[in-house]
């Protein structure tokens, strides 16, 4: 496993799958300020103060591998109502699966309708990855993006002012206003 200096994603670990057992490999990552400022403009928010997570990564089934871990994280971004920076806390549980892409865990259920079946409830279904290489951080980054409040506010402020029309005044015109300046000549 190693840490790429890429500038492809802000935040990348990448794994060796073929460096992963059976028996889970601890994995701590952190973001460093290169990092944390690339989500920041990634996730479109004030800035990113920190990320950090603790990761198991282990083989899923025969070929697979499974990522389960918790993502903690701190940013800052713009209220909502007054644009002031508004700090929020992420801390997520997660799990993800990744399977070769050739797998025959890769086709998805269906019915005989050819209609795929999901569960809302149940887990994702696993994504497929090519070569031998999957990328921790990508998960990682993503699973805390997914937590990010997308309307911020900061305590105790609410919409005032805003009144909504209950359309009461609204006249439909009638067909036959526009004749009335009309005249015959």
């Amino acid at each position: 496993m190693k840490r790429p200096n890429s500038d492809e994603t802000p935040f990348s670990y990448l794994v060796k799958v073929g460096h992963i057992s059976a028996n889970p490999v601890d994995v701590h990552l952190e973001a460093d300020k290169r990092e944390l400022a690339g989500l920041a403009a990634l996730w479109d928010v004030l800035s990113v103060e920190k990320l950090s997570a603790e990761l198991k990564i282990s083989r899923w089934k025969r070929d697979g591998i499974r990522i389960k871990g918790n993502v903690r994280a701190k940013i800052v971004q713009a209220c909502v109502v007054t644009l002031e920076p508004v700090e929020s806390e992420i801390d997520e549980d997660f799990e993800h699966i990744f399977i070769p892409e050739d797998s025959k865990l890769a086709r998805s259920p269906a019915v005989d309708a050819g209609e795929m079946v999901l569960d809302p409830d149940g887990p994702d279904l696993p994504e497929t990855f090519t070569g031998d290489t999957i990328d921790a951080g990508a998960v990682v980054a993503e699973f805390a993006a997914l937590a990010i409040d997308p309307y911020p506010r900061k305590p105790g402020v609410e919409f005032e002012g805003h009144v909504e029309d209950s359309g009461e005044d609204d006249k439909k015109p009638s067909p036959f206003a526009v004749l009335k300046d009309w005249k015959k000549e």
